[in-house]
């Protein structure tokens, strides 16, 4: 199996965990971290509104779970993130400190994206870690699952 067929894999199951978070009223956002063999390490999706915690975005409680079960502590070295939106400024910089060697999102957010469209927090220069990205995975799947839930939130 080709990387891009095992990209497009995971991020199905990103859509799968994005699904499941509005159902707790969160918004629909999925993640989760692939290992260097590529074996998915850590999954979660939005638990802000379940949790009543601020940083309980999908990226943040992967990296987390990841950092559990990766062995080399807080380190992902040849890891790799995936996410159904592009990452906003904290989990973006989540995914820097924990020295992931990629960023793979499907939907561009341009409201709130640190990962090239609104800000570039993974590639700044300044800090000491950036890694690759790779964006429009499964793009216009993510998007669609965000805007039908933003449009009943609005009651539209």
């Amino acid at each position: 199996m080709t990387l891009d067929l095992d990209l497009d894999a995971a991020m199905g199951r990103a859509l799968e965990l994005a699904a499941a978070a509005q159902e707790w009223g969160d918004t629909p956002i999925g993640a989760l971290v692939l290992g260097p063999d590529g074996a998915v390490l850590a999954e979660a999706a939005n638990e802000r509104e379940k949790r009543g915690d601020p940083t309980a975005h999908a990226e943040v409680l992967a990296l987390r779970a990841a950092a559990e079960q990766h062995g080399d502590g807080w380190r992902l070295t040849g890891c790799t993130l995936v996410v159904t939106l592009e990452p906003c400024t904290m989990c973006a910089g989540a995914s820097v400190l924990s020295r992931v060697d990629r960023v793979v999102y499907g939907a561009d957010d341009p409201k709130a994206g640190a990962a090239g469209s609104l800000w570039d927090v993974v590639r700044d220069r300044r800090l000491n870690h950036r890694p690759e990205v790779t964006a429009g995975v499964r793009a216009e799947e993510s998007a669609t699952l965000l805007r039908a839930f933003f449009r009943a939130q609005r009651g539209l």
